[in-house]
């Protein structure tokens, strides 16, 4: 065969997967369709990925890149503004993070895994793939010359992220139990120099009359920021102008960033995605499993994207690496139940979210210490922390606290 492991995308999480992998001794090949780097969202990391980029060893790449430092999320709406400290979580372990240009930083991680091994073959597309014959998985690829080429290996990786390379070729794809948004994005000289704005924190904010429309304002370390809004599908319709100024025209509606943004100057075309949330049949098949992006999509609100990738990587390594040397693997509850537990935390919260419930939580003025440290292990991305009350029977217990909060 041509490799004991292929893998489809070079992003964080094939990128730690066959970091990983290798580090255990199988020969591992990425085949990335674009070249990087390259531009994608989802810039906002939280604390538990730090573990997981620990556990891969790539946390001092990572960290030689000084990222802007990352400790936790604000959130605005109305002249209200709140802030979550994770350092001061329930769960314990990382409490910060970085927020990160994600076109630099999956380079780092794809150019750690190279220099230990890791062959990565970008701008190339996978076409084909067929798992009929046990033990041998085949892709056909095709590069930027348009060569045709098959790779042959024992085990197949997606983590092609937005791509969903094998949903698309298996006809694996389900509808998504969360209603179509869209978004719209780009990144900005920000100019910000108030004293009351915290670059070490992600701001959110919610516009003034629809809390279904929300904000995102990412500060990057050289002074420039990523800004975002996400919408309900077709909201723009109305809306005249290109993408980018009707963005600017939507983040000036919403005092707070009008005020931080007023000398801004919006130098990048905003970019455009909609229908992003996905889901699948299954997470894993004969000889091939879905990794993040490419398995589940939920929303960008809690910028759990990256963490999950991150989590699917770190629970498929071990059990290819078992399933390699020959010992029987039970996908079904040791990767896509495992996975799911945390996904199903991070969807009740996003659905709660856009119900208003959670909203009405996060801006609770007396909420208790203990339950505000639950709700930010949360937000930092401990979904997987079954310890965490908030993490048990999560609807009951978010519309529970929610009934005795006041509305915005």
């Amino acid at each position: 065969m041509d490799t004991d492991v292929l893998i489809i995308g070079a992003g964080p999480a094939g990128s730690v997967a066959a970091q990983m992998l290798n580090r255990l001794g199988h020969k591992i090949v990425i085949l990335e369709s674009q070249q990087f780097p390259r531009f994608s969202i989802g810039e906002s990391l939280l604390p538990q990925c730090m573990a997981f980029l620990e556990a891969a060893d790539m946390l001092d790449a990572v960290g030689a890149e000084n990222f802007q430092f990352k400790n936790g999320a604000a959130f605005s709406h109305a002249g209200k503004l709140t802030e979550f400290d994770f350092r001061q979580k329930f769960t314990p372990g990382w409490g910060t993070t970085f927020q990160v240009p994600r076109g630099r930083f999956d380079q780092v991680l794809a150019d750690t895994a190279e220099r230990s091994g890791v062959t990565v073959h970008y701008r190339h597309k996978i076409v084909g793939a067929d798992f009929q014959m046990p033990g041998q998985a085949r892709l056909t690829s095709v590069d930027a010359d348009g060569i045709t080429r098959e790779w042959t290996a024992r085990m197949v990786l997606d983590a092609s992220g937005f791509g969903r390379v094998l949903p698309r070729l298996l006809d694996l794809e389900t509808p998504s139990s969360l209603p179509a948004r869209q978004a719209l994005f780009t990144h900005i000289e920000d100019r910000i120099t108030t004293e009351n704005y915290d670059r070490d924190k992600i701001l959110i904010a919610i516009h003034p009359e629809h809390h279904h429309i929300w904000y995102w304002l990412i500060p990057f370390g050289n002074g420039r920021s990523s800004l975002g809004v996400v919408l309900p599908q077709g909201f723009l319709d109305a809306r005249q102008g290109s993408p980018l100024e009707i963005l600017r025209g939507l983040a000036f509606e919403e005092p707070r960033l009008a005020e931080l943004l007023a000398n801004s100057c919006f130098d990048t075309p905003a970019n455009q995605i909609g229908g992003y949330s996905a889901n699948v049949s299954r997470l894993a098949g004969d000889g091939f499993a879905l990794l993040g992006n490419a398995g589940e999509f939920l929303d960008p609100v809690f910028s759990s994207g990256v963490t999950i990738a991150l989590k699917s990587a770190a629970l498929a390594a071990p059990l290819v690496d078992k399933q390699l040397r020959g010992q029987t693997v039970d996908w079904q509850t040791d990767y896509e139940h495992a996975l799911r537990k945390g996904i199903e935390v991070f969807r009740a919260y996003v659905e709660a979210w856009y119900d208003g419930r959670f909203q009405r939580i996060i801006f609770e003025p007396s909420q208790l210490v203990s339950v505000k440290a639950m709700v930010c292990s949360i937000l930092a991305g401990y979904a997987w922390d079954e310890t965490n009350p908030m993490t048990q029977r999560c609807g009951k217990r978010i519309a529970a606290i929610a009934d005795i909060c006041p509305p915005l």
